[in-house]
């Protein structure tokens, strides 16, 4: 019975070492392949692209085929990294080249106005038909200090008129002489003369 007992006992620990080393490889063996599991479940969700870039991207590339299928007829190269990258364009305007009269710009108005350096002027202070009229409005300039000429025109219809004028002045000079009459009472008007070689201003 003893003998029966002992190796009974052999037995169970025999069997008990086989389960206990079977166990221990079996987590191994489960443990590895819910890792790999995860490393192939991880590697996939990594490398898997991104619905939303997908989109971006054929759009982006749909815009740049549908330029390129435009500019064909014009023969213009297309860049399109430079198109994919959304980098705003300098504008082109054209309007200048289209409209009419436009290579040839209108004159400043400042320079339009602007006197021509050998323009005079004469400020008549009057216009009679009488001479003794315009002798008298003369007499009346001098004793303001101004020295006027006596002029006789024949106008048609209307005979000989003669003008009493001052001058020939500059533009600035002829505007101060023509304010000093009016605050005279003297209804004066600005003549434009072209000035002519070796004429002598006032």
């Amino acid at each position: 019975m003893a003998r029966d007992y002992k190796s009974r006992t052999n037995e169970r620990k025999s069997s008990d070492r086989r389960s206990g080393g079977s166990s221990v490889w079996s987590g191994i063996l489960i443990g590895l392949a819910v890792g790999l599991i995860a490393a192939v479940a991880v590697a996939y969700w990594v490398g898997r692209s991104n619905p939303f870039d997908a989109r971006e991207k054929a759009t982006a590339a749909k815009a740049v085929d549908e330029q390129a299928h435009d500019k064909k007829a014009t023969g213009t190269v297309i860049d399109p990294l430079a198109k994919a990258t959304n980098t705003p364009d300098k504008p082109e305007f054209d309007f200048y080249k289209i409209l009419p009269g436009k290579d040839n710009p209108a004159p400043n108005a400042d320079t339009a106005k602007t006197v021509a350096p050998d323009t005079l002027y004469f400020v008549q202070a009057g216009a009679f038909p009488n001479p003794e009229d315009a002798d008298n409005l003369k007499a009346r300039l001098a004793l303001m200090g101004f020295e006027a000429s006596i002029q006789a025109t024949e106008i048609p219809d209307k005979g000989t008129w003669h003008r009493v004028r001052l001058g020939p002045y500059k533009l600035d000079e002829a505007n101060k002489t023509h304010d000093a009459l009016e605050q005279n009472k003297i209804t004066a008007s600005l003549i434009k003369i072209p000035a002519k070689a070796g004429t002598k201003t006032n």
